[in-house]
């Protein structure tokens, strides 16, 4: 299996518009993060989790010519915002397979109405097979999916254990038994704010901590704000077995 980091970034990305603080500055192009989203592909099947506002050049910067549905974390702007640019995956395979739980339906029938109606659909407007999920496995072609439930502050988010990759992400509080999912997982993704503490997201000691108990093999952080610092200098300071991701990283599980 292939995970491509497909974006790291938080829900501004880095740079930010107009900042001037140093990591927006940085000529690094590990210092450079779209919003965060991966691709996973296996035999001959391609899956991206999450399609934000960056979608569209994620896909041409990562040469995807065919995807086989999008699975999605959450609601949020950032982790769904580019739905639009599911156009020429429609175009060309027709009606895109979503993964998602009930209320992420819901909210996405409500921002993005005139692709999920039914009536007097304009011309070139995508279509979706809506494949609701909840908190227990389910299946992408070959794959058995194990949705790691977590709260994002007092928001639900789904994880995703695919055999022994992991990715999880805005994530602030998982309970004991969703942890014991990812038992003798060899990769885990895991997302690290910052630092210092924030309300919604693990920061840097809480990411340590959480894998820590999960104990795979290796860890790569990810949702990553720019007060984190630069990546070099971050890479330095982590555990042997874990590892800052950035942008069009690519790793095989």
């Amino acid at each position: 299996m292939k995970i491509t980091f497909l974006g790291t970034g938080t829900s501004q990305g880095i740079p930010i518009i107009g900042s001037d603080h140093p990591v927006c500055l940085s000529s690094n192009p590990k210092d450079k993060r779209l919003r965060v989203s991966v691709l996973v592909e296996w035999d001959d099947y391609t899956y991206v989790v999450d399609c934000g506002p960056d979608f569209r050049q994620q896909m041409l910067r990562a040469g995807v010519k065919r995807i086989d549905g999008i699975v999605f974390t959450h609601e949020h702007a950032d982790h769904t915002a580019g739905l639009d640019d599911i156009r020429p995956f429609y175009f060309r395979q027709g009606d895109i397979p979503f993964y998602a739980h009930k209320r992420v339906f819901q909210q996405l029938r409500e921002r993005f109405d005139y692709i999920f109606t039914d009536k007097d659909k304009y011309p070139g407007v995508p279509s979706v097979i809506q494949n609701e999920i909840r908190n227990e496995p389910f299946q992408l072609n070959s794959m058995t999916v194990v949705p790691i439930n977590g709260y994002h502050h007092k928001l639900q988010v789904f994880g995703f254990r695919f055999n022994e990759f992991a990715y999880l992400t805005d994530m602030k509080t998982v309970a004991d038994e969703e942890i014991e999912k990812l038992k003798d997982v060899k990769v885990l993704v895991v997302n690290a704010l910052r630092e210092t503490e924030h309300i919604s997201h693990f920061n840097l000691k809480e990411a340590l901590d959480f894998i820590d108990r999960v104990k795979p093999e290796k860890a790569y952080l990810t949702h990553i704000s720019h007060h984190m610092g630069f990546h070099d200098v971050v890479q330095q300071s982590l555990p042997e077995n874990v590892y800052l991701a950035y942008d069009n990283l690519q790793i095989h599980v």
